[in-house]
């Protein structure tokens, strides 16, 4: 069960550009290869999503797969799914879920999510009032829902300021280009390396996937 941390004062949040401005001018302080990065790709994106169940079954749909797969998986499920209600959501069969794309796999995941709004242990009304961790906890104790999901929800839908996915590969890779690694950093790594990017590293995950991006595409 979710519940309120009494800690409400100190959950900053990214809402417009001059937010991105202020945690770029941050991190370009405290390390000169970000503004390598920003002077390569521009300036990194708001990358705001929908909160509520919408915004996190996109997460779960986009996970592991190719942004062009997911763009068009994650349009069938919105034109299928929209408004995005729950009870309707449950009340939906399988066949319906397979028809937009969706594997087993997460179909059980977005299961066991609507289940948890059913029942109440999940409520994004306090999960939005809640500290970073404590988002954490409520989304990782659904069934299929790990830390990266978790993370990605708290960056996006929420647009936390010092939310840090340490597992995800895109970031990974585009740590060991900026930084002229030998290897790509694991996830120990990686949050070894961010400890002095606090309290945007958000802002930092930002810059590294829009010059991944840069890179690669």
């Amino acid at each position: 069960m979710l519940f309120a941390t009494n800690e409400r004062t100190a959950m900053r949040t990214i809402e417009a550009e001059t937010d991105i401005a202020e945690g770029v001018a941050y991190l370009c302080d405290r390390e000169p290869r970000f503004a390598i990065a920003i002077n390569a790709a521009g300036n990194p994106p708001l990358r705001r999503g929908k909160p509520g169940l919408e915004g996190l079954c996109h997460i779960i749909t986009a996970q592991q797969i190719s942004i062009h797969a997911a763009d068009s998986i994650w349009k069938r499920v919105s034109e299928h799914f929209s408004p995005f209600d729950a009870d309707e959501m449950i009340a939906a069969s399988d066949k319906a879920y397979i028809d937009c794309g969706l594997s087993r796999p997460k179909i059980r995941t977005i299961r066991a999510l609507l289940e948890a709004i059913a029942s109440r242990k999940l409520d994004f009304q306090l999960l939005h009032q809640s500290q970073d961790a404590d988002v954490a906890k409520a989304l990782t104790a659904i069934r299929g829902i790990g830390p990266w999901t978790a993370e990605i929800y708290l960056l996006t839908a929420m647009g936390r300021t010092d939310i840090w996915p340490k597992g995800d590969l895109a970031l990974q890779e585009a740590a060991r280009l900026l930084f002229d690694l030998e290897q790509r950093p694991d996830t120990k790594q990686m949050h070894k390396m961010a400890e002095n990017w606090q309290p945007w590293r958000a802002v930092a995950a930002r810059i590294l996937w829009s010059y991944y991006r840069h890179i690669k595409l």
